[in-house]
């Protein structure tokens, strides 16, 4: 990645902005130049007119739809009269549009209200009564309409009964009643408060609109929809032809703003003097040449473009180049959900792809539910996106570990396994695994002393966390223990490399810390207790690998042996149920181990995450 500084006319910039879209390899440095004398905004006037009038485009096409656009079609300036000239025309006509859109709205308005007044009506629909008559008590009638569980309507009967009142059932709907309860007014009435309350009573006022017969009322209220269902189609008629003769010039517009955008979008980092102008930013390294060559067809070569390495100091402010494969693309999704690689970092894509799909196959090899996940993940790729190959090659991947284990939906007596099957030797499994672990580990404390060696870190390369000296006591633990292993016991050079590597860290730590002797003692006692049992602990992590390639195996035994207990009907039921509840279940939990794996044993040794990915100006293809 190269730091460029591009010098240029002022009126130049609307050219220089749409030459750096093309190219798509400028990513602005919004940080000001060191000239005090550059301090003006040349784009500020620019940005407000294309903000006015990208907001004022927006609300017009919501009411006139344009079709997408295709392609950014021919590029020219787009100078600052023009893009006024645009605002003042988007202004005029969407007060013409906003006319269309009141109206709208106002029948919106109408149409909820009618559509509430229908919904507290169906409450009422099987009361054949002036409603009117029931919102208000009399002077010697108590009247309460409202609704109550199904079960709890016979002992609401009866207590209504013992208060003197009486209890009408106008409707049932689902497990509630509706029901009228009326008596006199009097003592009585502070007896049926609590009783009403016990039963679950619900009550239901009748707004006021509701004041004639339900019937009558959804008729009125039905016609009324129907009113404004034809004032809207009528509406949207005259919009419609009001609006075709603005449309190709709407589509223009359109296009004349994407080709604004790149200036506004470079706003925050322009600078000027007078007629010179200032604009800074990060460009690959394989690009600068192209981008000098555009810059200089386009400005006539009426521009200066300066050229340097990114400084130390400037490491955390680059931006870091996504990968481009489609293959690694949803690979590179998990990795930016930890983080984004910074400058001068390893991007761990590739490496993640690998071992990913490596540990997963080794946890779920089979072919049948392999070639499941992979034709899932195929059959829903216009659902899944740029994600679908994620999943096409974590299904090859359980395919080719099924075909070494001799695995198809769980048989292991129909094809014939090129390797064995896991739980033939158990042992040999979880050797492997804790193999797999050691590399895995040693690989990543290598690309972490790499990462800071490529910054210049070199205390942390050596005593930080994962350096070389963690490395030496690492590799030593395991020489000495597989020796150990062996009967040939631990080994005094393995012992001396552990002795010397624990003594330097704690070397290292005493000597960065301000603290009390004794406090000191602690906190280096602990830290390099934590380094031995860490070490260890990540190691053994990784027996999860064999331990779930064990699973799968066990669970398939599982499912044949309640499927032999079967008929045959049974028998087929139960072996494909066996295999869903193994490719949901057992699939998932995989997956997240694996995961785990990768994110807590592997990117939190070597991989920050702390750096923010190359967004360089560009065309977009649409407004939003």
């Amino acid at each position: 990645m190269k730091h460029v500084r591009l010098l240029t006319l002022t009126e130049a910039l609307p050219q220089a902005s749409l030459a750096l879209a093309e190219t798509e390899s400028f990513h602005p440095d919004d940080r000001p130049p060191t000239e005090a004398q550059l301090s003006a905004l040349p784009g500020h006037v620019y940005r407000e007119r294309y903000s006015q009038a990208h907001s004022r485009l927006d609300k017009i096409t919501r009411l006139i739809p344009i079709a997408p656009a295709t392609g950014i079609g021919q590029i020219r300036v787009v100078g600052i009269e023009e893009l006024g000239a645009l605002d003042d025309w988007l202004g005029k006509l969407w007060e013409e549009a906003s006319g269309y859109e009141e109206d709208l709205h106002r029948l919106d308005d109408e149409d909820r209200l009618v559509r509430e007044q229908q919904a507290a009506l169906q409450n009422f629909a099987h009361l054949n009564i002036d409603l009117g008559m029931l919102r208000s008590k009399t002077r010697f009638l108590d009247i309460y309409v409202g609704m109550v569980p199904r079960e709890n309507l016979r002992q609401l009967e009866g207590a209504v009964g013992l208060a003197g009142y009486l209890l009408h059932v106008y409707m049932q709907l689902d497990d509630s009643t509706h029901v009228v309860i009326l008596g006199p007014t009097g003592a009585q009435e502070s007896k049926l408060g609590p009783v009403l309350s016990a039963a679950g009573f619900q009550s239901l006022p009748i707004p006021e609109e509701l004041d004639r017969e339900p019937a009558e009322l959804q008729r009125n209220l039905d016609a009324k929809r129907r009113s404004i269902a034809e004032q809207r189609q009528s509406l949207q008629q005259s919009l419609t032809a009001w609006a075709a003769p603005h449309t190709d010039r709407l589509i223009e517009a359109r296009h004349t703003l994407m080709l604004a955008e790149p200036l506004v979008a470079l706003d925050p980092s322009l600078r000027s003097a007078g007629h010179l102008a200032h604009l800074a930013g990060w460009v690959p390294a394989r690009a600068v040449n192209a981008l000098r060559q555009r810059l200089s067809d386009s400005l006539n070569g009426a521009f200066e473009l300066s050229v340097r390495d990114p400084l130390p100091e400037e490491r955390l402010l680059v931006p870091t180049v996504p990968v481009k494969s489609r293959l690694l693309a949803p690979f590179a999704m998990l990795v930016n959900q930890y983080g984004i690689p910074a400058y001068g970092e390893v991007d761990p894509t590739p490496l993640f792809a690998l071992t990913f799909l490596l540990m997963f196959g080794s946890m779920f090899g089979d072919v049948g539910q392999g070639a499941v996940i992979a034709g899932a993940a195929w059959w829903l790729r216009g659902k899944l996106g740029r994600f679908w190959p994620f999943g096409l090659m974590a299904g090859l991947s359980s395919i080719g570990f099924g075909f070494l284990y001799g695995s198809i939906f769980g048989y292991e007596h129909v094809l014939p396994a090129l390797w064995m099957s896991p739980l033939s030797d158990p042992l040999l499994m979880l050797s492997i695994a804790l193999v797999w672990g050691v590399v895995f580990l040693t690989v990543a404390c290598l690309l972490a002393i790499y990462n800071r060696l490529a910054v210049r870190n070199w205390p942390d390369a050596v005593f930080g966390h994962h350096g070389v000296v963690n490395l030496i006591f690492y590799l030593s633990l395991i020489a000495g223990s597989l020796q150990l292993g062996r009967g040939q016991g631990f080994g005094t050079l393995p012992a001396v490399l552990i002795v010397l590597s624990l003594s330097a860290l704690a070397v290292h730590s005493w000597r960065h810390l301000e603290a009390p002797v004794g406090e000191k003692i602690l906190v280096v006692f602990i830290e390099t207790l934590e380094t031995i049992i860490g070490y260890v602990s990540n190691t053994l992590s990784f027996l999860r690998v064999a331990a779930f390639s064990l699973n799968h195996v066990a669970l398939s035994i599982a499912v044949f042996t309640l499927a032999g207990m079967m008929g045959t009907f049974g028998h087929v039921l139960t072996v494909i149920l066996g295999n869903v509840f193994v490719l949901v279940l057992e699939g998932g939990i995989v997956m997240i181990q694996v995961m785990r794996l990768q994110y807590y044993e592997g990117f939190s040794r070597y991989f920050s995450g702390d750096g923010h990915a190359f967004a360089p100006i560009r065309f977009r293809r649409g407004l939003s």
